[in-house]
């Protein structure tokens, strides 16, 4: 795998883990904005029946009201019987009382100074008002009047009706205050007295942190029954509290794969270097050994000629060997050029393609199995001139032939052919190989990648990594047929 579909799967791995948490973020904005909606749908409809009590405390009031108004007229009446010159009808007065007292089911007990119940109910006549009796009928305070130059005193007690209309007054604040602490939505809610700082209810709190609790949301206030005020304090709800953190939580997964995808990618490259030094280091035994392997056989040839000097004479001797000694020892001294400059950006100057090619393919010539050809055809009316670095583009070029000569198994040809155009230069090399298959196809240019027994599958990448960064030019496998053979080719920009 290349740095650059390395970098790519980084850079995609950094845009699905933003992607993610811009997802997560939104949907968690989404669903905080319906639960703000909620608990403001809450809080309004708290604020309503708020308004509804107040409203059922003050006809309730106004009842009250009423009852002590009819039990002033009831009082005025009977009084209005001390005066003679009065035109009064008499029974009429007296059947308006006993309407009075009848429509409004209102409990009435008339008693004289001394305490004596002397009037309605009948069953109390003759009692005295004390103890339990006087508690029951002092819920309201009672009219003083005299009645035919006897003192009179008027109690009452709350009708029948107007009891009933309190016990449903209570229970409707108290089913009020029961459904803001249970609400349906899990506010957490706090209701105080405004006066007082008394905790009248609370619902889905921890009762021994009520104390310790922060609310941050603006509260409520409503009416109670008998005046009083309440202030209701509310909280976010627990799935809210919790999608705060949502986002932070992404946000630390997706830095982490972020991190855990850089370590792995650094590690590969860390391990792809190893694997190149150790390629390296095995690609310089292999070169020197074929430029000292020749070496010891020429002076191997020496010694012999030496113990045998019938043979021929020395001169023919050195006729024959300096040249081939000669491209041996410019074989070594071309090999630590090339391992000079792994590493370090080399100078292009500009050279003749043509003559930089032929070189390499002279020297691979004379070394090659008999039955493999090598053909080099560059169009002769044609110059061919590029920033070049020859050492290291005669190394691929030699690589691709090796690979070639790998690929025929000792019989073949290998056909290199030139063209160009007005920017750039074409050089493909062909062989009659055995070719690869699609799969094998597309992994050639990995690092460690090999079909060879004894490979390190770095030839290809460094060949590819040469011509692609250090020429700014581009290799690549223009075909290959399997049992018909491949062809490289090799792209050079000319000079602008």
């Amino acid at each position: 795998m290349n740095n650059r579909l390395k970098l790519i799967l980084l850079s995609v791995t950094i845009l699905l883990a933003l992607a993610a948490l811009w997802q997560v973020q939104r949907i968690a904005g989404e669903i905080r904005r319906e639960e703000r909606d909620k608990v403001r749908l809450w809080a309004g409809a708290v604020s309503q029946r708020a308004h509804m009590l107040e409203a059922s405390q003050q006809f309730f009031d106004q009842a009250t009201l009423d009852e002590h108004r009819k039990m002033q007229m009831y009082t005025d009446i009977l009084q209005s019987f001390n005066d003679p010159d009065l035109s009064t009808d008499l029974r009429f007065s007296l059947a308006y009382v006993n309407y009075i007292v009848d429509s409004s089911h209102t409990p009435i007990i008339i008693a004289s100074t001394r305490d004596s119940i002397i009037s309605v109910p009948q069953e109390l006549a003759g009692q005295k008002l004390k103890g339990d009796l006087l508690e029951e009928y002092s819920q309201n305070p009672p009219f003083h009047y005299t009645l035919w130059g006897m003192p009179m005193t008027l109690y009452y007690k709350e009708s029948q009706y107007y009891t009933q209309l309190r016990q449903m007054l209570d229970g409707f604040t108290r089913s009020f205050l029961m459904d803001i602490t249970q609400n349906s939505v899990k506010v957490p809610v706090l209701v105080v007295d405004s006066l007082s700082g008394k905790v009248l209810a609370y619902g889905n709190l921890n009762p021994k942190h009520i104390t310790q609790m922060h609310f941050r949301n603006t509260p409520i206030g409503i009416s109670l029954p008998g005046g009083g005020r309440a202030m209701v304090y509310y909280e976010d709800t627990l799935l809210l509290r919790s999608l705060r953190w949502l986002p932070l939580f992404y946000f630390f997964i997706a830095a982490v794969l972020i991190l855990v995808s850089y370590n792995l990618l650094r590690t590969a490259r860390t391990a792809e270097q190893n694997r190149i030094w150790a390629g390296l280091a095995k690609e310089t035994a292999h070169q020197l050994g074929t430029p000292i392997s020749s070496l010891s056989g020429w002076l191997e040839y020496i010694k012999m000629k030496e113990d045998s000097p019938s043979d021929c004479d020395n001169a023919s001797i050195l006729s024959t060997v300096l040249p081939e000694v000669d491209k041996d020892l410019h074989r070594l001294e071309t090999i630590a050029q090339r391992f000079s400059k792994i590493g370090s950006l080399p100078e292009l100057q500009e050279s003749d393609v043509r003559e930089a090619t032929e070189a390499a393919v002279a020297y691979l010539q004379g070394r090659i199995p008999r039955r493999i050809r090598l053909v080099v055809t560059f169009p002769d009316d044609q110059t061919f001139l590029a920033p070049l670095n020859p050492t290291l583009y005669g190394w691929v070029v030699e690589n691709l032939c090796k690979n070639a000569i790998d690929a025929m198994e000792g019989d073949g040809t290998i056909t290199i052919v030139a063209s160009q155009d007005a920017r750039k230069i074409y050089i493909d090399i062909s062989d009659t190989g055995r070719g690869m298959t699609p799969a094998v196809q597309k992994r050639i240019f990995d690092s460690g990648f090999t079909t060879k027994t004894r490979g390190w599958g770095l030839g290809l990448p460094l060949a590819r990594r040469i011509i692609n960064q250090y020429h700014r030019g581009r290799l690549y496998l223009k075909y290959s047929i399997p049992n018909q053979g491949s062809c490289f080719r090799i792209v050079l920009r000319k000079k602008q």
